[in-house]
C-alpha cells in the first residue's frame, strides 16, 4: 500500500552514512523526533523519497535505496553530515497541514536564482518539462519533500517563496545555487491530466463519451 505524506517537514536528520554499491546503497540516518513510536517496515520520507526502515536505534534509522530511486532524485549525492528533511507517513486522523504527496519522486530540479524578499526566500527553480507540464501557478509542489506553492511559472523553471518558519525548519535555508532538489508534482493534479489523457484518447478512438451522445441527441 502506498503511503502518503503531507510535505510538512518533522525533522531535521543528519546522514551518518551512505553506502554506495553497483546495483543499490543504504543510508543511516540520525534522528529523533520521528522515530518516536517507529517499527521495521515503516516508511519515513527523506528529503521527499518514501523509504522503508530496515533498521533503527533511539537516534538513527537506516533505509535500503533500490536503482530507480538513486537515479531519479538526490540522494547519490548526499555525505556524512548533509542534513536532510524527514517526514513520518501520515497516520489516519492526522491533520493535513499541506497537500498530498506520495514520496514518490517526479524528477530532479536545480536551484537556478536565491534571493531575499522581505523575510521571504524567494527561491528560482529549473525543472524538466516532465514536470514543469504539472505546474500551475499558486499551486502546490513537493520541493524536497516540502510543501510550497508556485509564486510564477516560466517555460523551464518556476519560483517558490520561503517563510522564515519554512527556511529554519528544513533545509531549504541551507541551499544554495546549483544544489539539486527532488521534485514531486500534485498528486491530485497528476491524477487529473491522466484521466483527461485518456479521455481524449477515447473520444479519438471513437469510444462512446458524454460529449458524443450529447452531440448525437441521446442526451
Amino acid at each position: 500500500m502506498n503511503k502518503i505524506f503531507t510535505g510538512i517537514i518533522q525533522e531535521l536528520g543528519v546522514v551518518v552514512k551512505l553506502q554506495v554499491r553497483q546495483d543499490a546503497a543504504r543510508l543511516t540516518v540520525g534522528a529523533e523526533k520521528v522515530l518516536a513510536g517507529v517499527q521495521l517496515g515503516d516508511s519515513i520520507a527523506v528529503n521527499g523519497v518514501c523509504l522503508t526502515v530496515v533498521d533503527f536505534s533511539e537516534r538513527h534509522f537506516t533505509v535500503d535505496i533500490m536503482p530507480e530511486t538513486l537515479r531519479r532524485t538526490n540522494l547519490a549525492e548526499l555525505k556524512p553530515g548533509d542534513i536532510v528533511n524527514l517526514e513520518p507517513a501520515l497516520t489516519l486522523g492526522a491533520r493535513l497541514g499541506g497537500h498530498l504527496v506520495s514520496g514518490h519522486i517526479d524528477d530532479v530540479g536545480r536551484i537556478a536564482a536565491r534571493h531575499q524578499e522581505g523575510n521571504a526566500i524567494i527561491l528560482r527553480i529549473s525543472a524538466p518539462p516532465a514536470v514543469m507540464k504539472y505546474i500551475i501557478p499558486k499551486g502546490s509542489i513537493a520541493v524536497d519533500g516540502i510543501s510550497l506553492t508556485v509564486t510564477s511559472l516560466e517555460k523551464s523553471a518556476f519560483t517558490v517563496s520561503v517563510i522564515p518558519h519554512t527556511a529554519a525548519q528544513t533545509n531549504l535555508g541551507q541551499r544554495k545555487v546549483n544544489d539539486p532538489v527532488n521534485l514531486e508534482n500534485d498528486l491530485i493534479g497528476k491524477y487529473v491530466a491522466r484521466l483527461l489523457a485518456g479521455q481524449e484518447e477515447d473520444e479519438k478512438n471513437g469510444d462512446i463519451s458524454l460529449e458524443m451522445l450529447t452531440n448525437y441527441g441521446f442526451l
